[in-house]
């Protein structure tokens, strides 16, 4: 299958930001609900926007945690690094004129405050976050807002990401979905069209 546009998830593809988001997460209820929950509790928020996340813990004031959240998350911010081997598949991308595109759960604020600073943003012509569609992940809405926006059909398109969210937005889109496998932390098993261990992977397998 040959794709014009490999698009990427962001935290547990792209980033590793898993204990970032977590620990600032639990620092944050520990705050203001004055409860300690452990970090294998909280995995569910991986892949949602943040305010869906929170809505789902039953908060009374989901806005105002959201903010103390990402108060914390910026302490947490040196821990946030590029998976090895992410910079050099999108610039390979690019050499082969394939587009690299990125449909996150941040918001536009959290896309530029997380991602930016690593200096690969100007590699990715189409960028959907959090604002740019109805429906976040798991609908198909951010999808099918990424092949409006790039002008592309669903099958010039292979999504990669680490969550059954990523997979459901895809298939869902009728577009093909690679299991991000380095960052795939759960125990049960996700369908999807590919399954790579490595980004490095990625490459090997779509340069020839």
């Amino acid at each position: 299958m040959n794709y014009s546009h490999f698009i990427f998830d962001i935290d547990g593809t792209m980033l590793d930001t898993e204990k970032a988001v977590l620990v600032s997460l639990q620092d944050t209820l520990k705050e203001v609900e004055s409860k300690d929950y452990d970090l294998n509790d909280l995995r569910f928020v991986l892949g949602i926007p943040g305010i869906t996340a929170l809505n789902k813990l039953n908060l009374k004031n989901a806005e105002h945690t959201y903010f103390i959240w990402n108060e914390y998350l910026k302490k947490h911010l040196d821990a946030v690094t590029l998976f090895p081997g992410i910079e050099e598949l999108v610039k390979k991308l690019r050499q082969k004129g394939i587009k690299p595109g990125i449909i996150t759960s941040k918001n536009r604020f959290e896309f530029n405050q997380d991602f930016v600073p690593f200096g690969l943003a100007g590699f990715f012509e189409t960028v959907i976050c959090m604002e740019d569609s109805e429906r976040p992940k798991p609908s198909a809405d951010p999808m099918l807002a990424y092949l409006k926006k790039a002008g592309i059909s669903n099958k010039e398109a292979l999504y990669i990401g680490d969550t059954a969210y990523d997979r459901q937005c895809a298939f869902s889109a009728g577009v093909d979905f690679g299991l991000a496998l380095w960052g795939y932390n759960a125990t049960e098993r996700i369908d999807a069209t590919y399954y790579f261990t490595s980004p490095k992977e990625v490459w090997e397998r779509f340069s020839v």
